[in-house]
C-alpha cells in the first residue's frame, strides 16, 4: 500500500540528503509563472478542480564521485549562452533553492538493486541519444487532461525520441516492468498523475506553500466566507 510521510523542519539540501537515493523518483514545484501553468493545466485531474502541487518530475541517479547526489531528468534548462532541451543530467543542488520552491516529494518504489540499475541505464540512453523535451508533447497532455477519453490513447501530438519530464520518469520505469500510471497513455502522463500512483511505495513530502488556486477561486471564497459571516450576524 502507498504510505505518505509528511516532513517538516528541513532545507532542501537537508530533505534530500536524507531521503535521495538511486532510483527512487523525485517530485518538484514552484512559484514561477511557468510551474503555475503547470499547475493549473492538470486541475481536470481532480474532481474538485484543485490545482496539483507538482510542475516537475525526475529520476534520482545517486551520488557521484563529486560527492553530489546527480538526477535524471527531461527538462528545459536555460541559461545565458548555453541551452538544453532534453534528456540531461543535472547535481541535485539545481533543486536546493527553498524560496523557489513549494513542494517537493520523494518516492521510493522498493526497487531491487537489479532493477535500479536498468532504470538508470535507461534513462542514460535517453541522455546519450539525446533525446529532446516535447513541448508539442506537453499540449497534447493537456488537451487529454480537459477530455479524459482521450488519456488512454497515444499523445495526439507524440514526436519519436521525444519526452517532457513526466512522461521520461515513466518510460524508464517501464523498463523493468513497473507501469506508475494505469490506463493512461505514457505520453500523457503528468506530474500529478505519478504523484496519484496506486503502485506500493513509500513517499516523503516537504511543503512550503498550500496548495496554489487561481485567483478567482480565492475571490469565491472570500465572498463566501463573508455571506456566511453576514448570516451569522443576522441569526444572533
Amino acid at each position: 500500500m502507498p504510505q505518505t510521510i509528511q516532513v517538516e523542519g528541513l532545507t532542501n539540501a537537508e530533505f534530500f540528503e536524507r531521503y535521495a537515493a538511486p532510483g527512487r523518483i523525485g517530485l518538484y514545484g514552484g512559484p514561477e509563472l511557468i510551474n503555475r501553468m503547470i499547475n493549473r493545466a492538470q486541475r481536470h485531474l481532480d474532481e474538485d478542480h484543485v490545482w496539483s502541487r507538482w510542475s516537475h518530475a525526475f529520476l534520482f541517479e545517486g551520488r557521484r564521485a563529486d560527492g553530489h547526489h546527480w538526477v535524471i531528468e527531461s527538462d528545459l534548462d536555460i541559461h545565458r549562452k548555453h541551452i538544453r532541451l532534453g534528456a540531461q543530467e543535472n547535481r541535485i543542488s539545481k533543486y536546493h533553492d527553498d524560496a523557489r520552491t513549494t513542494a517537493l516529494a520523494v518516492i521510493d518504489f522498493g526497487l531491487t538493486p537489479e532493477q535500479t540499475d536498468r532504470v538508470i541505464v535507461t534513462a542514460l540512453e535517453q541522455v546519450a541519444q539525446r533525446a529532446r523535451y516535447s513541448l508539442r508533447e506537453l499540449a497534447g497532455t493537456v488537451w487529454a487532461m480537459r477530455h479524459p477519453e482521450w488519456q488512454p490513447r497515444e499523445n495526439v501530438l507524440a514526436r519519436e525520441q521525444a519526452y517532457f519530464c513526466s512522461a521520461f520518469v515513466r518510460h524508464v520505469f517501464a523498463a523493468v516492468g513497473v507501469d506508475l500510471v494505469v490506463g493512461i497513455a505514457e505520453k500523457n502522463t503528468a506530474p500529478e498523475h505519478i504523484a496519484r500512483t496506486e503502485v506500493p511505495h513509500t513517499k516523503w513530502l516537504l511543503l512550503r506553500a498550500a496548495v496554489p488556486e487561481s485567483k478567482v477561486r480565492r475571490l469565491v471564497k472570500r465572498v463566501r466566507a463573508r455571506v456566511r459571516l453576514r448570516l451569522r450576524k443576522r441569526k444572533l
